[in-house]
């Protein structure tokens, strides 16, 4: 037995206690894909390579700005105006050495969707936040027979207990997964009937979103997209955190139990 492999047994051994024989070879050898790499992504890549998972492809264009301190793991002091993608892969490779991750300095497009998924991967985790790109991914993903788990709005929440896994069909009071399940079923022929299911998981929340009542929060900051007062939704760290870690749990899950 090697060195790495001891070494990735003494670190990762209680998920194998916790999921049952044989299920941390299975999250050695699987490959996950998360696009989007901010308050919701950087959390699932965090505990995904906290899980032991054997790679990991990280998908972003956006650089760290201090606004995104707040509710984004990599977001430090010295950290700001780095690409997100690398700042994550620096923290996953120190959690997990032996871990392959890979980035990808770019944003999800149906242009860039051959070269995201060049790799096989055992699951797809959706973080991002533009409507067509997400349906995009959504289907792409499910014509290559990928699983794939899609989050909805963190930003406005402020109660992480309420936060659940659904087929995407079955959430509600999301209004960036509402306009997803509209897209889907007007421009790519998901099934009409409210009843029938898409067969597409998603993280989300019911809480009803809070709009900031004030803010002092002025526009025109020269960062990347900000969830504050000047842009929408404020957000906090307990719950973009907890959907993160919702997400992982289903997908480290998953593939614990998947069969060989």
């Amino acid at each position: 037995m090697s060195e790495k492999t001891i070494n990735y047994d003494y670190r990762f051994g209680g998920v194998e206690r916790l999921y049952g024989p044989g299920s941390l070879e299975r999250i050695r050898e699987a490959s996950v894909l998360v696009v989007g790499i901010g308050g919701v992504g950087s959390w699932v890549a965090e505990a995904l390579a906290r899980s032991g998972i054997g790679s990991i492809t990280l998908v972003d264009l956006d650089d760290i700005c201090e606004s995104n301190i707040n509710r984004q793991i990599h977001a430090l002091d010295g950290q700001i105006g780095k690409p997100k993608i690398e700042a994550m892969a620096e923290r996953c490779r120190l959690i997990n050495p032996e871990a392959t991750i890979s980035v990808l300095h770019t944003f999800f497009t149906e242009r860039t969707a051959e070269e995201i998924f060049r790799e096989p991967y055992e699951y797809v985790m959706d973080a991002i936040d533009s409507v067509n790109h997400k349906c995009a991914m959504i289907d792409f993903s499910r014509r290559r027979g990928i699983p794939i788990l899609t989050s909805g709005g963190a930003g406005g929440r402020i109660d992480p207990t309420k936060i659940q896994i659904s087929d995407i069909t079955k959430s509600y009071n999301d209004k960036l997964l509402q306009r997803v399940r509209k897209k889907l079923r007007q421009d790519y022929g998901y099934p009409r009937e409210r009843r029938r299911r898409f067969k597409v998981e998603c993280v989300f929340s019911p809480e009803e979103a809070r709009y900031p009542e004030s803010c002092d929060t002025k526009d025109g900051d020269t960062g990347s997209r900000r969830l504050d007062c000047a842009s929408g939704y404020g957000a906090a760290a307990q719950v973009t955190g907890a959907f993160g870690f919702v997400a992982a749990a289903r997908i480290v899950h998953k593939i614990a139990k998947s069969e060989d």
